[in-house]
């Protein structure tokens, strides 16, 4: 179990890695906007997040 979380979240830092490897410019704006944003769509954007990641996790297994 341990092994699959490791692997897991190191496929999830080289995924979070790739974006601003490619486009350093792109990803600033992006902490920018995200910034202005308030906590309620900051908060539904994180679940809307987890829903499709829970979505995806159910049809792959």
């Amino acid at each position: 179990m341990w092994e699959t979380l490791l692997s897991a979240f190191a496929l999830l830092l080289v995924i979070e890695g790739i974006a601003p490897f490619l486009n350093p410019a792109g990803v600033r704006r992006l902490l920018l906007m995200i910034n202005q944003m308030d906590d309620m769509a900051l908060r539904m954007a994180g679940l809307v997040s987890m829903l499709l990641g829970l979505t995806l996790l159910y049809i792959v297994h």
